[in-house]
Formats: structure tokens, sequence, C-alpha cells
């Protein structure tokens, strides 16, 4: 069983020419049943904003310095980036019909392509286990809670996890795994399922902090002796924006994978105006006020949800709470961190390894890398994932102006498929240099400004200035180095795709 039916368009096309080490049925182009409908984007995006790490990292930007409303004025500009992004990349995805790591071999060569996917794979990996990690905690509470004496089996014992530790953990891994298996399909409907869920999970939580809070807020809590001069909270603001979206930065570069199912430009844009807008704002919001609302119980912000869930008294609602937690936990991971890589790792070797077995193998990695130590010490997270993540920005805008400015949005389909040394998207020996080039120039950059300390003044910034220097390398590499042939091709594509429309 593959991950979805066999496209149509290359049933009916001589597929036959295709390279076995560039195509399965995984990573076939889309049919004429494109069936990701706005709807489907909607849920998506409600899946993809509902987990704990970005519960975290919303509320842990208070230690920008922001009163609370800057805060949400801060996280909602954030969303608005992060929308424009997703519209450029996903419209993209759509138009074309193939996932991220094919979509790829246009700017960076059928070989080259596996640059930017690892990369991506690197970071969805991570954050896969350390998601994982972060829903296994919230079902340990329910057993703790149901089961008090469990409590002796707390105690880490095995590579710094407690024996409750693994069951919890394992089991939470099995259940997405068994999701990913299933194929597209199953996730899209797991997403259907566990978007609108989890809304029901958040007001619930957010009215139970209220009332424990007296219904009262304080929306000018700041941490600091002093608020913020005019300057700076502007600063902290914009700072507060590019970081939401830094956290959000692989799901944008890869969207393709999931806008390429959809039937119509139209249908990506409604959805990510409805899916995205509307859901982030609202989640923005509800997560600062939650986060207000415990500073009124506990003295402090919560950073964690987990933290409030163990003050319920009410063994059902806790373990409604919990189930919703965990629910949406693992439809947000299974969306922006499982589907990403199992596309990756068959770009690598499609022959070899189809999307269930690149699931197989992120799973498996996800364990390997003991999220659990990860995820408690912030060095690594910085250094690992900061660094990695640092490149997203340069990626994007790379494929993006490859896409857009070089190409005026016209790739041939089928010849990203082609190891003809001839073919289009071969360039030298499978990689564009020139893309190479610019993603050198523009991540070696944005590695610096993300990681060394003389730039941590403008380290928040380093997703934009990414995109900014992504952008400008690849034009001025390809003005200096210009790939005629790919150039032509596209350009005579495009216009007798114009001519035939006028007929």
């Amino acid at each position: 069983m593959t991950s979805h039916p066999r496209p149509e368009a290359v049933a009916d096309a001589p597929h036959t020419r295709y390279s076995t080490r560039l195509y399965n049925a995984d990573i076939a182009p889309r049919g004429d049943d494109g069936h990701w409908r706005t709807w489907d984007l909607f849920a998506w995006w409600m899946s993809a904003w509902h987990s704990l790490g970005n519960y975290t990292a919303a509320v842990g930007l208070l230690v920008l310095g922001l009163m609370g409303w800057q805060l949400a004025l801060g996280l909602c500009l954030g969303v608005y980036i992060i929308y424009v992004a997703s519209n450029v990349m996903g419209t993209a995805g759509q138009k074309v019909g193939v996932p991220f790591p094919v979509f790829a071999r246009a700017s960076f060569g059928v070989f080259g392509s596996n640059i930017p996917a690892l990369l991506r794979a690197i970071v969805a990996v991570a954050w896969y286990g350390i998601q994982t990690y972060l829903a296994s905690v919230v079902v340990m509470v329910l057993v703790l809670k149901i089961w008090p004496a469990a409590e002796a089996l707390t105690k880490p014992n095995f590579l710094g996890l407690s024996e409750l530790g693994w069951f919890c953990f394992l089991g939470m891994w099995v259940v997405q795994l068994a999701v990913l298996y299933r194929g597209m399909e199953t996730v899209r409907k797991l997403s259907d399922f566990a978007g609108p869920t989890i809304w029901v999970g958040m007001f619930a939580l957010a009215i139970w902090t209220l009332g424990r809070a007296g219904w009262k807020l304080n929306w000018n809590y700041h941490i600091g002796a002093a608020p913020l001069e005019f300057w700076p909270a502007i600063g902290a603001i914009l700072a507060a924006a590019f970081l939401l979206v830094s956290d959000l930065s692989g799901p944008i570069l890869n969207f393709a994978d999931f806008t390429r199912l959809s039937p119509s430009r139209k249908t990506v844009i409604n959805g990510n105006r409805l899916g995205l807008l509307v859901n982030g704002i609202a989640f923005c919001l509800v997560s600062v006020t939650i986060a207000l609302a415990a500073l009124e119980v506990y003295g402090k912000a919560i950073n964690d949800p987990t933290e409030l869930l163990k003050d319920i008294d009410s063994v059902t609602i806790l373990i409604l709470s919990i189930v919703l937690i965990a629910i949406a936990t693992a439809g947000a991971n299974v969306v922006l961190n499982f589907v990403s890589p199992a596309y990756d790792f068959s770009n690598v070797a499609p022959h070899k390894i189809s999307f269930r077995t690149g699931g197989v193998i992120t799973a498996v990695l996800s364990i390997v890398i003991t999220p659990w130590n990860l995820y408690s010490n912030p060095v690594v997270v910085n250094l690992f994932l900061g660094g990695i993540g640092a490149l997203m920005g340069p990626l994007v805008g790379i494929i993006a102006a490859d896409f857009y400015l070089i190409r005026k949005t016209m790739v041939d389909q089928h010849a990203l498929y082609s190891d003809d040394p001839n073919g289009k998207y071969f360039y030298g020996r499978g990689t564009n240099m020139n893309s190479v080039i610019a993603f050198v120039i523009a991540g070696g950059v944005a590695l610096c400004i993300a990681l060394v300390p003389a730039f941590s003044a403008i380290s928040p910034f380093a997703w934009p200035i990414g995109i900014v220097l992504g952008v400008a390398a690849c034009l001025v590499v390809n003005r200096i180095r210009p790939n005629l042939q790919a150039r032509t091709e596209d350009l005579q594509a495009q216009a007798a795709e114009t001519a035939a429309a006028t007929e």
C-alpha cells in the first residue's frame, strides 16, 4: 500500500522514462484529484499551532522584557509574516505538484536537492523526538494521577530516562509511527480530527486558569525592574515576531509536501488565511492569556502547561485534558516533524526508501538522539537546532528566488525525475553549483548571526536576514554564472503554454 493512490498524471505519462534513482510512487507528481481542500489546510494549521513546544516558545518570549500586550502584539505580527511566507512557498508547491525535496531539484539539481532536504530532515528529526518526549511527559502525569504507586518507576535508570518514562515515550512513538505508516491520507484525517479537538482543550484550560485567577489579567506584566523604553520595546516586539517565525521556519520550507496535494492556488491561500491567520492569532492570544492568568495564581508565568494540569483535582477532567493535549501534540508532531523527513529520506534513494521506510528511519533516529537529554540542555539546543535552524531562511530565499524571479514560476515537472546528463535540472553531476554557492554565502552569514556571541543583539533576526541574503546571493550568482540551458528552456515552455492558452 503506497502513501496515496498513484496519480493519474503519472499513469498517463511515460513515467518509465523516470529514473529509478529519482522516482517512486510516493514522491510522484500530483494527479488531477488533489484532495487537500481548504478545510484540510485549515485543520492542518490548527494541528500545527497547538503543541507544547509552540506554547513554551511563545510564553518563553516574556524573557525579552515585553509587557503582556506587547508580547501578544509581537506574536500576532509573527503569525502574519508566517502567513506571507507560507503563501509564497505553498502556492509554488501547489503549482508544481510535487513534494518539497522534488520541488527543490529545480533550484539545487536532481541530486543536489538532498542538501536542503537533509538539512530540513535533521531539524525535523530532532524536534520530532523532543515533541514526542513532551507528549509522553503529559501521559506520565495521567499515569501518576491514576496509579500513584507508579512513582517508584520514575527514577532515571537507562540513558537518562525512567522506566515509566520509557513506557510513555515508546507508547507515543508507536502511535505516531502507526499514523504515518498508513500514509498521507491518514495524516490528513488525523489533522482534521486533532485540529478542532485541541481547541476544546485550549479553551477549557484558559477558562479554568482564568477562573482560578479570579478572572484578572495583568496585561502590563513584564520581567524586569521597569518596562522597556519605546525603541527597545519596538526592537523586542520585532524580535518576538521573528523568533516565532524561526520556530516554524522548517514547516514553511517544506510546506509543498502538503499544498502539492491541493487542487488550486485559491485553496492554498484560503486555507492559509483561515487556518494560519485565524488559528495562529487565536493561539497566540490564548497562550498569553493562560500565561498571565497563571501569573495571578502562581506569581510567575508558567511556560509548561503540564504544570497547570497537576493541580486539577477531578480525575475525569484531568484524563480529558491530558488526552486532548496528547492528541494535539501528536497531531502537531506528525504534520510538522514526521511527514517532512519521511519524504526527505525517501528522496535520497527512492528506489530503496519509500515514504513508509523514511518514516521508520525518522522514528528510529528520534530514539537514538535521546531527545529528553537534548531538550534538557539549552546549550545543545541553541548550537544544534539554532544553528541548523538558521539555515532554513537562506534555503527559503534561494528556492523562492529561483522559482519566482529566475524561472518566472515555470518548472518542467517531468524533468525533475530525469537523471539524463543533458537534462534540464541535472546541471553538473546532478547539482546546481549556483544555488550551492549562494547557500554557502547566505548560510555562512546566517550561522554567524545565530551562533557568534558578538552578534547576539541581532540573532533573533537570523531568519529574515538569511532570506534576504539568500535571494540576493541567488540572483547575483546566477547573473555571474547563468544556467543558460535551464533558463532558456523554462522560458520556451512558458511561451508555449501562453500560446496554447490563447488558441
